[in-house]
């Protein structure tokens, strides 16, 4: 008699965009079945799944957390999966309290909190010794005179936004008020829940982007990326060329913050995406750390191109309870780099109504660009920040140095340009 085959690993993946291609194909190279719960802004083909999807599971999860964890439930109980993950932040937390009720491998829905929401992270980070800017908790829109005591300039954010979204720099004390409102009232509009507000001191210095692989306690960073040095007040992402080009001191001291943020904080297992400032160049200061594959696996791109580590797919199996098995036995936390990778996050320019997009067709013939992903097309309204309505595109490169990607990623500023409607076109 022939024996069984053993049953395939299966994994939960929840609110992850089907156009974005990597976490798909990791699966897939890594034998993993994917039960995919679809975005609710994004429509997906039964018919024409993304690879290494074997069922779409709907599930309402913002509007219906409840009826979501039921169903979740009832979906295990008849069929049981082996792991559930996201690498949607605002879902972070509803996936690791499902995993805790489940029964199923994940970071706990204390670590899940701690990294969303920046009151918690700010607070935990302190208490750990950790490098922490002035800061004030906000539950509400009120209570924002306390931070009239912090040195300005200060940013407020949203504790638990994403991509930016609301985050604004305030350079008068006197200007701190409406501000704080103006920031709460889009994030109770924006997100399905606004936990709270944080005002901080502002950091200058470079923005660097930090991925990494955690199994068992043991951090792996594998890729320490530059994001420029924006100076507000909104913040708007731009670049992301890894791995950055610090000096050796300064590298070894972003690894030892990183490592000891996960401690802090008590992310033991998984992939996380931390971003920090280089407070003079020098010091490095977390401004977050995400407990996924940062921007809906678009990271995975970066992390492999510079570790040659399969991050999206050790994440799955991270997930499942399976070890990581692309990780090299390096000795240290850091991962050596092996080659330079890139992501050209094209700027907004402007808001209202999109007549055109230039200069993302020409990019498919170019030996360096692997993917050109376009969010926003002609029709779509951008609205102005602090509000957030998505990147248009990113145009993601490979190249033989960090210096190269700079190079090529200056000759996109002038090639790609968005059109808008004239004022008042758009309504």
């Amino acid at each position: 008699m022939t024996p069984a085959a053993a049953p395939r690993t299966t994994v939960v993946l929840v609110y992850q965009r089907s156009t974005l291609p990597w976490v798909f194909e990791s699966a897939q190279r890594a034998g993993i079945d994917l039960v995919l719960v679809p975005r609710p802004d994004e429509r997906v083909d039964p018919d024409r799944l993304p690879p290494a999807v074997v069922e779409l599971l709907p599930l309402d999860i913002e509007g219906d957390p409840e009826g979501a964890l039921a169903a979740l439930r009832e979906r295990y109980e008849r069929a049981p999966f082996d792991g559930l993950t996201t690498h949607y932040d605002p879902v972070v937390p509803f996936v690791a309290d499902a995993a805790a009720e489940l029964g199923l491998p994940g970071i706990g829905s204390g670590p899940a909190r701690a990294a969303q929401d920046k009151r918690l992270m700010r607070q935990r980070l302190a208490a750990a010794g950790l490098n922490v800017p002035g800061f004030v908790a906000l539950d509400g829109p009120t209570g924002w005179a306390a931070a009239t005591a912090l040195d300005f300039p200060v940013v407020v954010k949203p504790a638990n936004g994403f991509s930016s979204m609301g985050v604004t720099k305030v350079d008068r004390a006197a200007d701190l008020g409406p501000v704080v409102e103006a920031v709460w009232e889009l994030g109770r509009t924006k997100l399905s829940q606004v936990s709270g507000l944080i005002v901080e001191e502002y950091l200058d210095g470079p923005e660097l982007a930090v991925e990494s692989l955690v199994h068992r306690g043991r951090v792996r960073v594998l890729a320490i990326g530059y994001k420029g040095e924006p100076t507000g007040p909104y913040f708007e992402e731009g670049v992301y060329r890894a791995p950055a080009p610090l000096p050796a001191d300064v590298q070894e001291a972003v690894v030892r913050e990183v490592v000891a943020a996960h401690a802090a904080l008590g992310v033991a297992d998984g992939p996380t995406h931390t971003e920090l400032r280089l407070r003079g160049g020098v010091r490095p200061y977390l401004l977050e750390m995400g407990a996924r594959v940062g921007g809906s696996s678009v990271s995975h791109y970066i992390a492999a191109g510079v570790s040659g580590v399969d991050f999206a797919g050790d994440a799955l199996r991270i997930a499942a309870g399976l070890a990581p098995r692309t990780l090299p036995a390096t000795a240290g936390p850091l991962v050596p780099a092996r080659g330079a990778a890139a992501n050209y996050i094209v700027p907004c320019g402007g808001s209202g109504l999109i007549t055109a997009v230039h200069g993302l067709a020409e990019l498919a013939e170019d030996p360096r660009v692997d993917h050109v992903v376009q969010m926003l097309h002609p029709g779509d309204v951008v609205r102005p920040y602090p509000d957030f309505s998505g990147y248009p595109a990113f145009v993601l490169s490979h190249h033989p140095s960090t210096a190269d990607a700079e190079e090529f990623h200056r000759s996109l500023e002038h090639s790609i340009r968005i059109d808008y409607a004239p004022q008042g076109a758009a309504s």
